[in-house]
């Protein structure tokens, strides 16, 4: 069978245990922990997984056809995800490889219209869901732990600080453009904190009535106004742009289009600030689990299309930071408070919906731990001499700020 034949060459440590649905039982791996036992309620599991594993397991878990019966999805998610490596020397997985990648822009065509469509795919669920996992602001991306058991509100104002800290605030009543601003978190705290005139574009109407209904709240609709517009729509001129979480959906074939916008849209004296999950290696497809159930036509860069892109426009990278393991802690957090309102979640829409989001969460913070996805917070201006020859101005941020942040997450 060729899901044996797989198994073999892909689990070198660890042990997983099998059981098939006519009842044979087969090991595989060291003998030694992590430990893991899955059980298949029917025959296609078998037959069906090697021709497209993320996405048959995720489907067969979400279903109830694939149950673990020893060890949880960290065990099981372990064990896979850091032997997968292994499989690359397989022909079935360069197959594979292959057609992902020959293919992969299909899955990228992100116009306005389908761009919209995929956004209200995920961030037009129910607003109590999220208010369910996130911390108390809405942050729906990664968190900054400058201590190692930070709690999540404490991480979050920690990662709004850390991303001021490189937009250079140097001025009162700077014009900023949020692309993708979420719930309006980062806008109203730069509009609070540094005094500025803050535009957030988002394309999620849920996302939009409620930053604008929290700018009415905190007294700042002078200064932050939200809109429910696509990026490519905006016009004028900004002296700073952001944008955090929402490359992750530009999708490849459109990245100089992004950065070519970013560019009209910037002051010649401009800074703009991208925070974005990336890709340690080379250019790869996205997963197909991820791509069909939680984010349709999103897809993660690497460095080196990033890089290329933005030399093809004319801007210029000032500085580049690498979150290692920072989206795999705030996962981690994410999954618990998850956990615990399970029971509402399930009220709110049904079991399969949350093994499907348990299993997004899980094997989200496996990858960032076990193969090769990070964060990248990237600088860029137009000129040369933007800014400061050394990063002084930020450290100066970050020591002024952060105690407001330890207030405000208390």
């Amino acid at each position: 069978m060729l899901l044996h034949v797989l198994l073999n060459q892909l689990i070198r440590s660890g042990t997983l245990k099998v059981t098939e649905a006519g009842g044979r039982v087969s090991t595989f791996g060291d003998g030694k922990a992590p430990f893991s036992a899955l059980r298949f309620h029917n025959r296609a599991v078998a037959r069906n997984l090697p021709f497209n594993p993320s996405l048959y397991f995720a489907e067969g878990y979400m279903d109830g056809t694939i149950t673990l019966e020893e060890g949880g999805l960290d065990e099981f998610l372990e064990i896979t995800l850091k032997n997968y490596g292994h499989l690359e020397k397989h022909w079935l997985f360069h197959l594979l490889a292959v057609l992902s990648r020959q293919t992969r822009w299909l899955a990228q065509y992100n116009s306005l219209r389908a761009s919209r469509r995929n956004v209200a795919h995920h961030y037009d669920l129910s607003d109590r869901l999220y208010e369910l996992f996130l911390d108390r602001d809405r942050n729906y991306s990664c968190a900054y732990f400058t201590e190692p058991h930070a709690n999540l509100e404490r991480a979050q104002e920690d990662k709004k600080v850390h991303l001021a800290s490189k937009m250079m605030l140097d001025r009162p009543s700077l014009k900023v453009l949020d692309i993708g601003s979420g719930w309006g978190g980062l806008g109203l705290y730069l509009a609070e904190a540094a005094g500025c005139v803050v535009t957030g574009v988002t394309l999620s109407e849920e996302q939009h009535e409620t930053s604008q209904m929290r700018a009415r709240r905190a007294g700042l609709e002078s200064r932050c106004r939200f809109l429910l517009r696509d990026y490519r729509e905006e016009q004028g001129r900004y002296d700073r742009i952001v944008s955090v979480g929402m490359f992750e959906h530009v999708g490849r074939r459109h990245y100089d289009e992004f950065f070519a916008k970013v560019r009209d849209l910037l002051d010649d004296d401009g800074v703009c600030l991208l925070h974005s999950i990336g890709r340690c290696d080379r250019p790869g497809g996205s997963n197909p689990f991820i791509r069909k159930y939680i984010f349709p036509g999103g897809e993660l860069p690497a460095l080196s299309e990033v890089f290329a892109s933005i030399e093809r426009v004319g801007l210029i990278v000032t500085d580049v930071e690498i979150l290692r393991l920072h989206y795999a802690e705030t996962l981690k957090l994410w999954h618990e408070r998850f956990q615990a309102n399970r029971a509402e979640i399930t009220e709110l829409y049904d079991e399969r919906f949350c093994r499907m989001w348990e299993l997004y969460l899980k094997a989200s913070e496996h990858s960032f731990r076990h193969q090769e996805q990070m964060v990248f917070q990237m600088q860029l201006t137009k000129g040369i001499d933007v800014l400061p020859v050394t990063r002084d101005y930020m450290v100066d941020w970050e020591r002024r700020r952060g105690a407001d942040a330890v207030r405000a997450a208390e």
